[in-house]
């Protein structure tokens, strides 16, 4: 597994209880059926994917994995939850283009693989680590030059707290209770400054919306709860 500092058990936990849950698109993680093609067509917008390497931080059961991995990609997904990644390799069984996928932290894979990859996706994972800074790190090792970095996470505003956490848990119940913790929110200017710190320029940001009463999202303007973040690692001058 290496190298996996940069973990909270307590936030593992929540996700391997309901990993034998998370190909069910009415089940408790039902709201990342409804948001991965959009996130996955934000992805294939402004990166290459056909023959591209791509590695999917934090790839739960493999939801992303599976749908980069039909555009083309040579998909490596790595969880620290071995339930999440055995349902994903179960679900990839017989794939004619299966990820490969790996009980391994970021750090890890950045240690055995630096600037290995030419996209990395990190969803929804930035927001239950002790140290986002870190992740970000992390993921900025795994790219090589020229390459594209694409989080996904939840803004640090009353607007996400209600909409994020009171609503979605709560009262409409579109994620299990506890999912989020307000405090261990991002805003996009703290995840712009980590990327910075790692080398990264910002490409784009944009809001995530999601209706829960249609259960369809789309982008659009407002970041004030979820959004999805762009970067890119500069190319090698000449």
């Amino acid at each position: 597994m290496g190298k996996a500092a940069n973990l909270d058990t307590a936030e593992l936990a929540k996700f391997e209880s309901v990993a034998h849950q998370y190909w069910d698109a009415a089940g408790p993680l039902h709201t990342l059926h409804s948001l991965n093609p959009v996130r996955t067509a934000f992805i294939a917008a402004r990166a290459r994917l056909a023959g591209a390497r791509v590695a999917d931080v934090g790839c739960g059961g493999g939801l992303l994995c599976e749908a980069l991995a039909q555009l083309g990609a040579d998909v490596t997904g790595v969880d620290l939850s071995p339930a999440m990644i055995q349902v994903a390799q179960l679900h990839a069984a017989g794939l004619a283009r299966a990820p490969e996928y790996r009980v391994q932290s970021a750090a890890a894979l950045a240690a055995t693989a630096p600037g290995s990859f030419d996209v990395v996706c990190c969803m929804e994972l930035a927001e239950h680590v002790p140290d986002p800074a870190a992740l970000v790190a992390e993921l900025a090792r795994l790219l090589r030059p020229g390459g594209a970095l694409f989080i996904s996470t939840i803004n640090r505003t009353p607007q996400a707290f209600f909409g994020a956490i009171v609503a979605a848990e709560y009262l409409l119940r579109l994620v299990p209770r506890g999912t989020h913790e307000y405090a261990r929110l991002i805003r996009p200017a703290e995840l712009a400054r980590a990327a910075r710190a790692a080398g990264l320029e910002l490409q784009a940001v944009t809001g995530l919306d999601y209706n829960p009463f249609t259960r369809r999202a789309h982008l659009g303007t407002r970041v004030d709860i979820n959004y999805l973040a762009h970067f890119s690692q500069p190319e090698v001058a000449a």
